[in-house]
């Protein structure tokens, strides 16, 4: 069907929809909740037009638009799709985290929140869509990797787009993660007035933090978290950098591209006890 004059076309449309939505991540990484609301009108409505150009009505069948379902139902919500809230909680927290503290991170900053249950199939999602067609999408929410055997993490997601070292995991990496994702959080609410959600979230860090406690409890200054966080931070850093960047160089040997993104589950079985006893071994 021929059409019309003036009416974009659907690649032009879905370059306007990866403007917008990178757009309303800077938005609300700034803390700019007005301009984010109207970007993601804009977004909206683009997506409508995406449908409309490609189904002929964006309101019928079962064909996905780029957004995917998602998009439908978060547009309904006045939401983004949960794998670009994932990405803005994680681009927040600057480490590997489990989808408990993501959605806690997300609902204390963002607008909205994060539905649990799609989050225990994300990362499923997004290696099925890797493995099918590598490199098709900007960023893709991947397993954190152990620094041992390569293998994913349990329960921890990263950003592909990160350093292989930032997105692997050893002995000391929970609490360096943990203290550096406090410094970023602390920080992004000093630039404004903490909401009381922020505040509690401020608190649970604090609370693991010794000398980010000033005050009375229950509450804490952004500056004194982020602070006492650096301090700690710079006693466990360079032991926990030298391990990752060991093991980084190791799988960029010996994995390959979608391996380093989602871990090798070959070899954790084989060296997590998947091979037979040597002659000798047994009775040991």
């Amino acid at each position: 069907m021929p059409r019309s004059p003036g009416v974009p076309t659907p690649d032009a449309l879905e370059a306007r929809i990866a403007e917008l939505r990178a757009a309303v991540r800077r938005a609300v990484a700034a803390g700019d909740r007005r301009a984010a609301r109207d970007l993601r009108a804009d977004l909206r409505l683009a997506e409508r037009q995406w449908d409309e150009a490609v189904l002929g009505d964006a309101g019928t069948g079962n064909t996905t638009s780029p957004g995917g379902q998602d998009a439908r139902e978060s547009e309904a919500r006045g939401l983004l799709p949960v794998r670009e809230q994932v990405h803005q909680a994680l681009t927040l927290l600057g480490a590997p985290a489990a989808p408990k503290l993501i959605g806690s991170v997300y609902a204390a900053f963002f607008p909205g929140e994060i539905a649990g249950s799609r989050l225990t199939s994300l990362r499923r999602d997004e290696e099925r869509s890797f493995r099918t067609a590598p490199y098709a999408r900007p960023y893709y929410l991947c397993a954190a990797l152990t620094a041992d055997l390569l293998a994913p993490a349990r329960g921890l997601l990263t950003v592909s787009t990160w350093p292989l070292e930032q997105r692997i995991v050893g002995p000391l990496s929970p609490r360096t993660d943990f203290l550096t994702s406090a410094v970023r959080l602390a920080e992004h609410a000093g630039r404004g007035t903490p909401s009381p959600d922020v505040r509690r979230l401020l608190w649970r860090f604090a609370s693991n933090i010794p000398g980010a406690v000033t005050g009375t409890v229950g509450t804490v200054e952004p500056a004194d978290l982020a602070e006492a966080a650096r301090a700690e931070l710079q006693v466990h850093r360079e032991p926990d950098r030298r391990l990752r960047a060991s093991a980084a160089g190791r799988a960029r040997t010996r994995l390959d591209d979608a391996e380093r993104l989602f871990g090798s589950r070959l070899r954790a079985l084989h060296e997590s006890g998947g091979r037979r006893a040597a002659p000798g071994e047994r009775g040991r």
